[in-house]
């Protein structure tokens, strides 16, 4: 326990419980290092979390294999047949908004090459592709008074390739590329969105809906609202009002989200037979120390802040008392009138309640909880652990047992929807190495995490899709951070796409429907067993350069290849010198014996 500590009395604390020396009683808490020794105990060593082992079989019948893109990302012809500007386009033209400048004016170059993504799809044997549609491509200023028929007819033959090698697709109708020309009289922040987005959506459900069946109509609004016009560091890149604008932004989403289902599901769906929904982004809240109950109600206020601020009107009808509380209490204690959350009317939550057919996940990451700060609006601070894998994404840490956590609370605090994750993936940056063997742990953990919340806990998971299909322009970080299955060489103006080793494993996990079990027979012929094939490359082990030669049974680059031969040489040299030497030194001594 804390006790004095000599010369430094009671600064310094060395206790497994803490000691609370202003209490005559000096009662005794027990800290969390307490709880961990107290395991390391009862387990007598280390042994492997049931939560980590791994877990064999399948997922249903029909689940969706996908790999993911969005348009800014990829398609590049950002002025081509006609197409409109986007608040990236002006965003990523804007000094030092991007990462050395980088900017989506080719990208990936898909505008000109649907062959080429088809054939690496087929590749990679997914039975379904998440895209995203430029809505300043299909309406130049954002409105149906000019449709751009070029765009339009893009997408008709993209969808065409995908029937054709058998690929269904999942079409998203906004990720991210607002056209300039809403944007100029506000955007998301002015009431009139709400209507324009309807007339958008109207006119690709006619366009393209006979060949889309899952519809998503905004990924991430969080970011949309929070990064766009809270922080700035995205487009339209918006700051003067971080405590505020948000929430108005969040509040037109959501209204625009109820009136695109509505109409989908009024005028389309009995024609079109398609499902329509929404993709909403969230890390997992872990609390710090779980014996804690301070840290255990921080960590759900985290998460009602991120996913619940979207979910909980969708699938509820209005936003959940934990946020409604907190934003008013900390309006009025700022001098407000009133809070800082919009309200929805009586109507408008009969509205918007209920308008989704599964619910779209994406996540990427978990962190600690670490104290209540009500500094922070949703007042609780987030940490990651030192000890968890790190990415390229500062962002990003590995924590596979979050999906999981977060699938449940969605089934526990929704009703147990139906569940696409929409969006899953790690990220790499430096020297190109196509044996990408953390993106195999990152896939094979998260993914067998998913299928325990399926087969273990009956979570209604319906789908998984890994982001992202190819290395693209990562938004404000440029083309520096690479999450892609395939490498795009930009090096090369005809920019290949080169599978890296992550293709197929992926495919494998695809082809089996889930993880076998070493030596079972399985009715699906997966040409090889994944979680033999996983263990094949060790984990931890560090990534091969794709250039590496092999050296004495190691994979070395050319030139530590070529220290290793003149280091070798070198002690080959001393040992002909020393046992010359020692051949002279023997002579002597018999000559002198003679």
């Amino acid at each position: 326990m804390d006790s004095f500590e000599w010369l430094h009395g009671y600064k310094f604390l060395f206790g497994l419980h803490h000691v609370d020396f202003t209490n005559p009683d000096r009662p005794r808490t027990p800290k969390y290092s307490a709880h961990y020794y107290y395991n390391i105990i009862k387990d007598n060593g280390f042994p492997l979390p049931d939560d980590e082992k791994m877990l064999y079989g399948h997922f249903r019948e029909d689940f969706m294999w996908s790999s993911a893109s969005a348009s800014y990302q990829i398609e590049g012809g950002w002025r081509a047949d006609g197409k409109g500007l986007s608040i990236w386009d002006k965003f990523a033209h804007s000094p030092s908004k991007i990462l050395n400048d980088d900017n989506g004016d080719i990208a990936c170059d898909s505008y000109n090459k649907i062959e080429e993504d088809v054939a690496i799809l087929k590749q990679l044997k997914v039975s379904h592709y998440r895209f995203s549609l430029s809505w300043p491509r299909v309406l130049p200023d954002g409105t149906i008074n000019n449709i751009n028929e070029a765009g339009i007819n893009y997408y008709q033959r993209l969808l065409d390739a995908l029937h054709a090698a058998n690929i269904q697709p999942q079409v998203t109708l906004y990720h991210w590329d607002l056209p300039q020309a809403i944007e100029d009289y506000g955007g998301f922040l002015n009431d009139s969105f709400v209507k324009l987005f309807r007339d958008y959506a109207d006119l690709m459900f006619d366009r393209l809906g006979d060949k889309v069946k899952i519809w998503i109509t905004f990924n991430e609004p969080l970011v949309v609202a929070r990064h766009g016009y809270g922080f700035g560091d995205f487009a339209p890149g918006i700051s003067s009002g971080p405590d505020t604008l948000p929430y108005i932004v969040g509040h037109n989403l959501i209204k625009a989200h109820a009136e695109a289902w509505h109409l989908y599901n009024d005028k389309y769906r009995a024609k079109q037979n398609g499902i329509i929904s929404i993709t909403i982004s969230s890390d997992w809240s872990e609390p710090r120390n779980p014996y804690r109950q301070e840290d255990y109600d921080a960590a759900r206020r985290v998460v009602e802040f991120t996913l619940g601020w979207f979910s909980h009107p969708i699938f509820n009808g209005d936003y959940s008392e934990i946020m409604k509380t907190r934003i008013r209490d900390r309006s009025l204690a700022a001098g407000l009138p009133q809070s800082r959350l919009p309200e929805f009317t009586q109507e408008e939550i009969k509205r918007i309640k209920g308008t989704h057919d599964f619910f779209g996940l994406n996540h990427f990451a978990s962190l600690f909880c670490n104290l209540p700060n009500f500094a922070l609006r949703s007042g609780a601070a987030t940490v990651p652990d030192p000890t968890w894998l790190d990415s390229a994404s500062v962002w990003l840490k590995v924590t596979p047992f979050g999906i999981r956590r977060l699938l449940n609370f969605i089934k526990n605090e929704y009703g147990n929807p139906p569940i696409i994750v929409t969006e899953n993936g790690v990220s790499e940056q430096g020297p190109i190495d196509l044996n990408d063997v953390h993106r195999i742990y990152y896939y094979e953990q998260y993914i067998n995490q998913v299928l325990k919340a399926y087969l273990l806990d009956g979570v209604d998971v319906r789908g998984y899709t890994a982001w992202s299909l190819l290395d693209n322009l990562e938004w404000a970080s440029g083309f520096s951070q690479r999450f892609g299955l395939f490498y795009v060489n930009r090096s090369d103006p005809n920019l290949p796409r080169v599978p890296k080793s992550s293709v197929n494993f992926y495919a494998t996990v695809i082809k089996c429907n889930g993880f076998p079990e070493s030596g079972v027979p399985e009715p699906r012929h997966c040409f090889y067993c994944v979680s033999s094939a996983a263990t094949t490359t060790p984990t931890a082990a560090p990534p091969v350069n794709i250039n590496s030669v092999k050296f004495l049974g190691l994979d070395l680059s050319a030139d530590d290849a070529e220290t290793g031969l003149y280091t070798t040489f070198a002690l080959l040299i001393v040992a002909v010198v020393k046992k010359s030497k020692k051949s002279e030194h023997v002579d002597s001594i018999k000559m002198e014996c003679k």
